[in-house]
């Protein structure tokens, strides 16, 4: 039987950038790096400009690089991101 995982989805106003299941992910809050792993507790934070860090199983890792604001929340293994602009990084 597979762990749990965290479903994340990050999205801009105009699309959804990513959509799927990771281990954990790091993320820029307007007061530093934070990190948010399975059975994290509800959260609402402010994101500002940086990396935001998927980690799969494994070595699989997605980096979006967040150029504006934006907001997280995590709610029963859920994590929802809006944020004004961001790119896959390579």
């Amino acid at each position: 039987m597979p762990g749990k995982m965290l479903k994340i989805s990050i999205s801009t106003p105009e699309r959804t950038l990513f959509s799927g299941e990771t281990t954990s992910l790091i993320a820029p809050g307007k007061s530093g790096y934070f990190g948010i792993l399975v059975d994290h507790a509800p959260l609402i934070a402010n994101l500002g400009p940086g990396k935001i860090i998927i980690k799969g199983n494994g070595s699989l890792t997605t980096v979006f690089e967040n150029k504006g604001i934006g907001i997280l929340e995590v709610l029963r293994n859920e994590v929802s991101m809006l944020v004004d602009d961001a790119v896959e990084a390579r």
